[in-house]
């Protein structure tokens, strides 16, 4: 089967200018689209386990460990241990991390509706739509998945 005809190579490009753009744009901000999506997280989810956030950001647990350590390092986000379990910390976002949030995600917002503004509602929905039936048929391929 030629590449041209490869769904799964379609959607890599997508996901790669997507990423590269958005890298592109968060840079001012100082921040990597790992950051950028942690701290977006976490502003919708106080409190967050790390992996819990790995889960959400779609990395590794250990990948997910240093983009927190980097985003501690420049006090962006808090981390204490939680009330009844010593062994899980919960994550925050400083004041500072809300203020760096707020200037990247201005940026991002506006790629995201660049994107969308290509496409019809109908169109948007019935892509929206398309995506998550291929999530589906590969988490289905995917070995020991049952």
């Amino acid at each position: 089967m030629p590449a041209s005809e490869r769904l799964g190579s379609h959607l890599k490009r997508a996901e790669q200018a997507l990423n590269a753009t958005k890298a592109a744009v968060l840079k001012p901000a100082g921040l990597t689209v790992a950051q950028y999506a942690a701290l977006l997280h976490l502003d919708e989810n106080p409190g967050i386990s790390a992996a819990a956030l790995a889960r959400l950001c779609g990395v590794t647990p250990p990948t997910m460990n240093t983009v927190l350590k980097n985003l501690q390092d420049r006090e962006l986000i808090t981390r204490s241990p939680h009330e009844w379990h010593r062994n899980v910390l919960e994550t925050r976002l400083t004041d500072e991390g809300r203020a760096v949030l707020k200037k990247a995600d201005t940026s991002a917002v506006r790629v995201e509706r660049a994107l969308a503004a290509e496409f019809t509602a109908a169109e948007r929905d019935a892509l929206t739509g398309l995506i998550a039936r291929c999530v589906r048929v590969l988490e289905e391929q995917r070995p020991g998945s049952s």
